[in-house]
């Protein structure tokens, strides 16, 4: 690591808050930072930009090198797989040089003339920030809605299009989740309206063409609830979604009689969760009902839809999580996991086949794709592992024969997966149970602890990182890092339990896990604590907060992207997006209960004066999902408790939200001013 100049860090005034919850007073220094409009705030923000400017100023070549080299793998004039939906071969591509995807189709065969639906690049000219979503074509082929975000923060305005003629109409739809379904008649259009303030998506409304006045048909009033709305596959139904962490309610309404009222699917059961797909007559249901922890298949007349009338088609298995179906003509195909592993299971609706995809590896990726159509044989599917690059491949149900019909391209002329070698491996947490890892590095590795290595997890919500393939993380394998996904409790790799024994009273095995893991590479000697860097995002940068208060030792460099840090504050503060409908995953503190412990692992308020390794924060200061002031408050406190001389820096994107920047080029500048800050650490500079 070359010495970087000797700057002063900033430091942040304190101004005392005193914060008081079951006669509990927590004292927040920084809680002034929680104030976009304050030119303080703002002018703060800038300065730990420059100071972080600064501290990696001698890396501004090396990452202009690492974006070069990473942008030089990705094919830039690249385009998707074509999906024909009711009449029309639908494509995505890419444009050499250009950010953004451009939207067409053509009409029944791929030999007829394009016509271009959206050129992203021309509609973001003048933007610093540009997310197009939400495209729903009329059933008449005529109209096409779709929702804009230019702030990053995931407020969406509706717009549509009258493809007949190339020209909007006037109608504009603002403070949406950007997605909208169409009725039958075309000219109907329902769509979900967010909380100006929260952000939840709390309301459905009917949206005539040509009308002012939008008629309200929904309203959740559970503040812990929200909601979308949706056509079935079958385009028979207009379907309303409410959701919870631990529940699910659906109304249902036939696309032909948009202006019928809609019917209650059956009336919501707290913790019973279930989703529904409609085909024949009947809608199939997957769902937990009966203590089905992993879920099974029911199936119920669609004149008879309330839990009484569920009829069991997929029995629960201990071992198998059913995490998805798609539907066909002939044929139900199932998406499973076992043992941490996706399966895809096809079973014949006469029960005369009933089998599974073949797959060999420990650390793969495998995923249904674009299947629009009821009436074929043919199921499109994704695969990668952490050595093969992302497949969509056509499987003919009947045939059992396949064809790839495209494979992600590393250009370059240098990659070859025979090159690397991936493989599971398996901890022990500190309460005896087996922990897995994906991993991935170049060949001829000694395990001799010298070995960067970085281990990334998410851990929340059952959310599972499955082993990917990414050309961008080629630039620190082939600099001879090892590359860890750790399947801590939290997310559902090892079925619904995995995610149950992570959340809520049982968070911090989460915590525990990953250092488990941390150390487990260190005992099998692929890394030492001099060679050891950790790294997650949002609940996963809450992981990165918790593991540099537990075991800071174990770390030299540490990247927390847009962390969820404060965790008691936030969860207390109803008017922030996402708060209430998160009290079934972190617990609700107003419940001294949850507060206790909340507050016993919360990042922000576990900060002591300690040695802790290098940290590189991201924030986006329109972020609706973790608002900028946490990681911002963080970097104040630690950097006010801090007792070593790494490095601590904090880069706010001044233009982006959660998801950091919008262009496709944008983040790979982010992606390499991380991994310089990375490879620094280790010496390594080209």
């Amino acid at each position: 690591m070359q010495n970087p100049p000797a700057i002063n860090p900033p430091r942040a005034k304190k101004i005392r808050k005193e914060l008081e919850t079951h006669a509990d007073v927590r004292i927040d220094n920084y809680f002034w930072m929680n104030n976009r409009e304050d030119e303080q705030v703002i002018n703060h923000l800038k300065t730990e930009n420059n100071y972080c400017d600064a501290m990696l100023a001698h890396t501004k070549d090396f990452q202009k090198d690492l974006f070069e080299e990473m942008k030089s793998r990705i094919k830039e004039d690249d385009s998707s797989v074509p999906y024909k939906y009711n009449g029309y071969w639908y494509v995505t591509k890419f444009e050499k040089g250009k950010n953004y995807p451009i939207y067409s189709r053509k009409k029944e065969t791929l030999e007829a003339e394009e016509e271009l639906l959206f050129d992203c690049n021309k509609m973001a000219e003048g933007e610093n920030y540009f997310k197009l979503v939400g495209i729903s074509i009329s059933p008449d082929n005529n109209k096409v809605s779709f929702g804009l975000d230019l702030t990053g923060r995931r407020n969406y305005t509706i717009y549509i299009k009258d493809l007949t003629t190339d020209k909007l109409e006037n109608d504009k739809i603002e403070h949406t989740t950007g997605s909208s379904s169409w009725a039958n008649d075309n000219k109907t259009l329902f769509y979900t309206k967010k909380d100006e303030k929260t952000l939840r998506a709390f309301k459905i409304y009917k949206h005539k063409l040509g009308y002012t006045e939008d008629e309200m048909i929904f309203e959740e009033g559970d503040a812990t609830f929200g909601v979308t709305v949706y056509k079935s596959k079958s385009r028979k139904y207009i379907i309303i979604a409410c959701y919870s962490t631990l529940t699910n309610e659906y109304h249902i309404l036939n696309a032909d009689k948009p202006n019928e009222k809609f019917k209650v699917f059956n009336p919501r059961v707290r913790g019973l969760e279930y989703s529904i797909a409609h085909y024949d007559g009947h809608f199939y249901v997957l769902t937990n009902k009966d203590k089905a922890l992993n879920f099974k298949l029911m199936k119920t007349a669609e004149t008879n839809t309330a839990i009484e009338n569920w009829e069991e088609v997929i029995v629960h298995r201990n071992d198998t999580l059913i995490e998805n179906i798609d539907i066909f003509k002939n044929y139900l195909v199932v998406s499973e996991r076992t043992n941490g592993l996706n399966l895809i299971r096809i079973i014949r609706w006469d029960n005369s086949e009933d089998y599974y995809l073949p797959f060999e590896s420990e650390t793969y990726t495998c995923y249904t794709s674009a299947n629009v159509d009821f009436d074929t044989d043919l199921l499109r599917y994704g695969y990668n592992s952490m050595t093969t690059p992302a497949s969509i491949i056509e499987f003919n149900m009947f045939t059992k024969t396949q064809k790839v019909l495209k494979e992600q391209e590393v250009l370059g002329g240098s990659f070859d997966k025979d090159n690397y070698t991936e493989e599971r491996l398996w901890a022990t947490a500190d309460d005896g149970t087996k922990i897995p890892m994906s991993i991935v590095y170049k060949k001829g590795l000694k395990k001799d602890s010298n070995n960067p290595l970085l281990q990334y997890s998410y851990g929340s919500y059952g959310s599972t990182v499955d082993p990917y393939f990414s050309s961008i993380r080629l630039s620190l394998l082939d600099r001879g890092f090892v590359y860890v996904i750790a399947h801590v409790r939290g997310g559902e790799y090892l079925g619904r339990n995995w995610y149950n024994d992570g959340k809520l009273l049982n968070k911090k095995n989460t915590f525990t896990d990953f250092i488990a893991c941390s150390i487990h590479l260190i005992k099998e000697r692929y890394t030492s604590s001099q060679h050891l860097y950790a790294m997650g995002g949002s609940a996963g940068g809450l992981l990165m907060g918790a593991i540099i208060n537990e075991a800071p030792e174990l770390y030299k460099g540490i990247i927390a992207a847009v962390p969820f840090v404060d965790v008691v504050t936030t969860m207390l503060d109803n008017s922030i997006p996402l708060t209430t409908g998160e009290y079934d995953e972190w617990g609700n503190p107003n419940d001294k209960l949850y507060y206790d412990y909340i507050k016993s692992y919360s990042p922000y308020d576990n900060i002591e004066q300690k040695n802790r390794p290098h940290i590189f924060v991201t924030a986006g200061l329109n972020d609706s999902q973790v608002q900028y002031w946490e990681p911002a408050k963080w970097v104040a406190k630690l950097r006010e408790l801090k007792t070593d001389s790494n490095q601590l820096l904090l880069k706010t994107n001044m233009d982006a939200g959660h998801g950091g920047a919008s262009g496709r080029f944008e983040s790979l500048k982010e992606d390499a001013e991380e991994f310089a800050f990375l490879l620094d650490l280790e010496g390594i500079y080209s």
